[in-house]
C-alpha cells in the first residue's frame, strides 16, 4: 500500500480528522493540498509540514462556494499537474432537534456537509475524465445509521452523503472511484463541542464512552488517517460505492 507521490487534496483538512489526514498523508510521501477556512491554522500545519521535507500546500476554501472550490481543484491541477484524489472531510455540526430547526443552521450543515461534496464531485469528475480516473473519498459518519439525540441535521446529512457515495460510483463508473469512510466516537474538537452540554466533565464522559467501545478506547484522527491512505491507494482499487467502517466495533453493539 502507498500514496507516495500521489497528489491528494484534503477538505478541512485542518483541524481534527483532516488534519490528521493531512499531516499523515503528507509524512508518507504524498503532495498534500489541504483546503479549509481556517487560514491560520492551515498554514502553520503547512509550514510545518514543509520545514519536515513533505509536500504540502494550503487553499483557502469555503465549501459553501462553488466559486471556491472551482479554483481549488484548477488551481491544484495548475500547479501540480494531476489530482490522485480528494480526501472530502470538511464537515460542521449544529446541536437540535427538529423542533429547533432554522433556514440557518439547514443552510449551514446541509451547504457544507452535502452540498459541497456535490459541488466537488461535478468538478472533480471532469478533471478525473481528462487524466484517465481518480478517486474520491468522503468521510460519512456513523451517525447515519445511529439516531444520535439532539444531532438531527447532522445525521441528515451523513445519510445523504451515504446515498450520494453510491450513486457517484453508478453515475461515474470506471472514472472515479467513489467510497466513503465511515468514523465513530473520535478524539477531534467536534467531539468535544458535541459533549460540551453534559454535566460530567469531558475526561470523565470520555472515559464512560471508551469502555462502551468493544476496543475500549476513542478513535484518533490518525486511526482515521492510515484506513483513508490505504482507500486512497491503488490497492484499495476494488473498493468502490460503500462506507468502511471505522468505529471500534460500536456498531456490533446490543441495543441493552
Amino acid at each position: 500500500m502507498s500514496i507516495e507521490g500521489k497528489v491528494i487534496i484534503v477538505t478541512g483538512g485542518t483541524s481534527g480528522i483532516g488534519a490528521g489526514c493531512t499531516r499523515h498523508f503528507a509524512e508518507q510521501g504524498a503532495t498534500v493540498v489541504a483546503a479549509s477556512i481556517q487560514q491560520e491554522a492551515g498554514e502553520e500545519l503547512v509550514a510545518d509540514l514543509r520545514e519536515a521535507g513533505h509536500e504540502a500546500g494550503f487553499v483557502y476554501c469555503d465549501m459553501r462556494s462553488e466559486d471556491d472550490i472551482a479554483a481549488l481543484i484548477a488551481g491544484t491541477v495548475e500547479k501540480h499537474g494531476r489530482i490522485d484524489g480528494c480526501c472530502s472531510n470538511a464537515g460542521v455540526w449544529v446541536e437540535g432537534t427538529v423542533t429547533d430547526f432554522t433556514d440557518e443552521a439547514w443552510e449551514l450543515v446541509m451547504g457544507v456537509n452535502v452540498r459541497g461534496n456535490f459541488l466537488l464531485a461535478k468538478h472533480l469528475v471532469p478533471v478525473y475524465e481528462r487524466q484517465g480516473g481518480g478517486v474520491l473519498l468522503i468521510t460519512t459518519s456513523v451517525a447515519a445509521f445511529v439516531g444520535f439525540p439532539a444531532h438531527a441535521l447532522y445525521c441528515a446529512s451523513k445519510a445523504a452523503l451515504d446515498a450520494l457515495v453510491r450513486c457517484l460510483t453508478t453515475d461515474h463508473a470506471g472514472v472515479m472511484r467513489t467510497v466513503a469512510i465511515c468514523p465513530g466516537t473520535i478524539d477531534t474538537p467536534m467531539l468535544a463541542a458535541s459533549a460540551a452540554g453534559f454535566p460530567k466533565p469531558i475526561d470523565e464522559l470520555y472515559a464512560e464512552v471508551a469502555e462502551k467501545i468493544p476496543v475500549r478506547r476513542l478513535g484518533t484522527p490518525e486511526d482515521v488517517a492510515r484506513a483513508a491512505a490505504f482507500l486512497l491507494s491503488d490497492d484499495a482499487g476494488y473498493i468502490a460505492g460503500t462506507s468502511v467502517f471505522l468505529e471500534g466495533g460500536t456498531m456490533a453493539l446490543p441495543p441493552w
